[in-house]
């Protein structure tokens, strides 16, 4: 599998354009943990360094981080992580 490194230089958290019952809260250089409503950390949402975001779901049977897959804007991979429960 290709992975490609995130970005050296911290970063805001990318603005959501549709309305999600979630937080971002930065965890890394161009990396955020995506928390619910509950504040349960439910993955994270890392910018790579050519625009795209990786969504990371937080999978307890894996024993971490499972890759969902690579998206062109923040809006889907966090869709791709609410769909992935």
């Amino acid at each position: 599998m290709h992975t490609t490194p995130a970005l050296a230089e911290p970063r805001t958290p990318p603005a959501l354009g549709r309305r999600r019952p979630v937080r971002l809260i930065g965890a890394g250089p161009s990396l955020w943990r995506v928390v619910d409503g509950r504040g349960v950390v439910i993955g994270h949402l890392q910018r790579l360094d050519d625009d795209r975001y990786r969504a990371r779901r937080l999978r307890f049977a894996a024993h971490g981080f499972v890759d969902i897959g690579d998206f062109w804007s923040a809006d889907d991979a966090v869709s791709a992580l609410h769909d992935s429960r």
